[in-house]
């Protein structure tokens, strides 16, 4: 994606996306005074020759085995204990596991082969060993119903021809969008924020609901073209639809480890009708008709796709992988900066405001090192898209660090990146949230960032299935926190809430 530099290339979502108000997780957070850890070369060093070892782990009994383990992973365990107990029972990061949904009334496989190292994991962006058709969320794919009867491109195979006309027509979608990207994110932010600044004197106000009406009004416009502002219902609701419609598919993978079992019962234990939000989806699918006809236009005439086919690969783009996952990571990204100590947050202001003497511009931003390193390290903990799948395309031999292991076509390799990405043979001290992580020599370390289905220094293209918009976050998120750096010199928060904001001094 060619935005004025930043360092790469919106499937945010190119793995099953998590719609939970979660919030960031780390042991502490520290900002070394003088550079970042040292960066280990573990992965490339390895010897040539590693020993051949059988997958270890078990699927269990059918039936049994898979509901046994569904109901450590959403409630007795948790999803990241549920893989880091086994990795420990197996002496391994490649076993053999079920993940959810299962029994009884899904028809989804839960059997995989999770992968949970840097260098295990890194195969499923190899396109020639593994497919993605059709296991955006695994073996189990909600109805496409959801989207309009059509398989969009997060369902597609690279082998499959439609996926280069839709990839690309998603990247044009986001390089055209750096036109109109800071003067759009700086009004709507300001406008977000001058309704904080006026609730706080009741006392601390959640962010959650703000930051979603941002993320619909600001993605609706540089992606689609369309300005909620023109729709009263999309205006006031366009954000609760959005959810709604997300939260019917996704519920079931997700895992909830309060109000069990009920939880499990009438949660987790079936697929749901598309009905249920089809009117949703159908007010959405009409405000894009009618306020997007520029880029439907392009789709149409530029990338040969019909009318349907661009908007409901638009609203996709759109609601699943952009307005999802930025609905998870801008929040983890001011739990983040709440949780820092006030060195770093003065260190991150003083970088902003040096760099933005003239105002906020794509190149200040690119000279922001600390946000930059900020930002990764917050994708590095607390990756929007917690999952991955990969298919395996034929039979072929996965390496982890100190072993190789046997894959079979047909297989499912499943990677939980929370875990992948505190990789210890990778990441010094990896529990910790290091803000200048990767600023210096620590730049080597974005090859292991994978939060985009790829590599941070890869390149997304038609012939991969690496996030379209990997730059275009990666550069928003930037853009929102030196936005608020600079217009405060002051900002506490605190269990998902701003309780303190003051005012930067004119």
């Amino acid at each position: 994606m060619n935005l004025p530099s930043f360092s790469t290339t919106l499937h945010i979502s190119t793995g099953s996306s998590q719609m939970s108000s979660k919030m960031i997780t780390m042991s502490r957070i520290t900002s070394s005074s003088s550079s970042p850890p040292p960066v280990k070369t573990s992965i490339t060093s390895q010897p040539t020759s590693l020993p051949i070892r059988t997958v270890p782990g078990s699927y269990g009994l059918p039936l049994i085995g898979p509901f046994i383990d569904r109901l450590n992973y959403a409630w007795f365990q948790g999803s990241e204990d549920f893989f880091r107990k086994r990795i420990e029972k197996n002496q391994s990061t490649v076993f053999r596991t079920n993940v959810p949904p299962s029994f009884p009334f899904f028809l989804a496989n839960p059997n995989v082969v999770a992968v949970l190292d840097c260098k295990s994991f890194a195969h499923m962006f190899d396109m020639e060993v593994v497919e993605k058709k059709d296991i955006l969320v695994g073996d189990f794919m909600p109805s496409t119903k959801f989207t309009g009867d059509r398989r969009v491109c997060a369902y597609l195979d690279t082998a499959e021809p439609q996926h280069e006309q839709i990839k690309n027509f998603t990247m044009d979608i986001l390089k055209r969008s750096s036109t109109i990207m800071i003067p759009t994110l700086t009004t709507l932010l300001d406008t977000m924020f001058d309704t904080i600044e006026s609730q706080l004197p009741s006392g601390p106000v959640n962010y959650l609901v703000p930051i979603q009406k941002f993320n619909f009004s600001f993605l609706s416009r540089v992606i689609a073209g369309a300005d909620p502002e023109n729709s009263p219902d999309m205006a006031a609701n366009g954000y609760i639809r959005m959810d709604r419609w997300l939260a019917v598919q996704l519920l079931p993978t997700v895992p909830i480890t309060a109000f069990q079992p009920l939880v499990e019962i009438f949660l987790h234990s079936f697929p749901y009708p598309h009905f249920l939000v089809s009117n949703d989806y159908n007010k959405l699918y009409e405000f894009i008709e009618k306020e997007g006809k520029d880029v439907i236009s392009r789709g149409q005439t530029e990338f040969n796709l019909t009318k349907e086919d661009t908007i409901h690969n638009l609203l996709f783009t759109l609601g699943f992988n952009a307005f999802g996952g930025f609905s998870i990571f801008l929040p983890s990204l001011l739990s983040a900066l709440g949780s820092a100590d006030r060195r770093i947050q003065e260190n991150l202001r003083q970088e902003v405001r040096e760099k933005t003497g003239s105002g906020l511009t794509f190149r200040a931003v690119n000279e922001m090192e600390l946000i930059q390193s900020f930002v990764y390290e917050t994708l590095r903990l607390n990756p929007p898209v917690p999952l991955q799948y990969g298919r395996a395309r034929k039979d072929f031999n996965l390496s982890s660090h100190d072993s190789v292991f046997n894959i079979k076509k047909g297989e499912l390799l499943c990677g939980f990146q929370p875990l992948v990405m505190k990789d210890p043979e990778i990441f010094d001290d990896p529990e910790s949230f290091i803000a200048d992580r990767f600023m210096n020599k620590g730049k080597e370390l974005l090859t292991y960032l994978y939060w985009s289905n790829g590599p941070q220094n890869g390149t997304p293209s038609a012939s991969n299935k690496q996030c379209a918009g990997k730059d275009f976050v990666t550069l928003t998120a930037s853009m929102f926190l030196a936005h608020l750096l600079m217009r405060y010199d002051s900002v506490t928060i605190a269990d998902g809430s701003f309780s303190g904001l003051e005012k930067a001094k004119q």
